[in-house]
């Protein structure tokens, strides 16, 4: 993504970027006002998306930096709910003993307690999926349980 600057004699400083659908333009001004134009294409003009002042400005630019915010990546997907409850999500790895059984056969809330209460399968999504829907490699399912269900589900998952 090369970043281009350039003096606007008068008017400040222009930066332009490109994007993978086109260009972004911001233009500072002098007086602190920020214009952030966009480009489709080097053929067409470039339109107007917003402006701001210098205030806001440098608290966008603080939340954009991480400032405000620094976002982790957490070393598991999952998701504590209130009383420890955890959401998680599950693959269903090449060879584990889940592929091709229906939920009911699973037999998964019996036998850890984990309730799966949706499942990923490339763009699409079950939700609420019955005990006829049938398992496969791949499919993300979303679970809902207690720590310690989830780790007995993590060993029926494996086998």
């Amino acid at each position: 993504m090369p970043i281009t600057e350039s003096d606007l004699p008068g008017v400040g400083k222009k930066f332009e970027i490109d994007l993978r659908d086109g260009e972004m333009i911001v233009v500072i001004h002098n007086t602190g006002k920020r214009e952030v134009f966009r480009r489709p294409d080097s053929d067409a003009d470039s339109e107007k998306v917003f402006e701001f002042g210098d205030d806001l400005a440098r608290t966008i630019g603080s939340i954009i930096e991480g400032a405000y915010f620094q976002p982790i990546e957490p070393d598991s997907r999952e998701t504590t709910l209130p009383g420890g409850i955890l959401l998680e999500w599950y693959e269903l790895p090449p060879g584990s003993p889940l592929i091709d059984e229906t939920l009911e056969s699973a037999d998964i809330g019996n036998r850890t307690g984990l309730a799966i209460v949706a499942i990923q399968r490339g763009d699409e999504v079950i939700d609420s999926p019955d005990a006829e829907t049938t398992l496969r490699e791949g499919d993300t399912l979303i679970g809902v349980g207690t720590p310690e269900n989830c780790e007995a589900f993590e060993e029926l998952l494996t086998g």
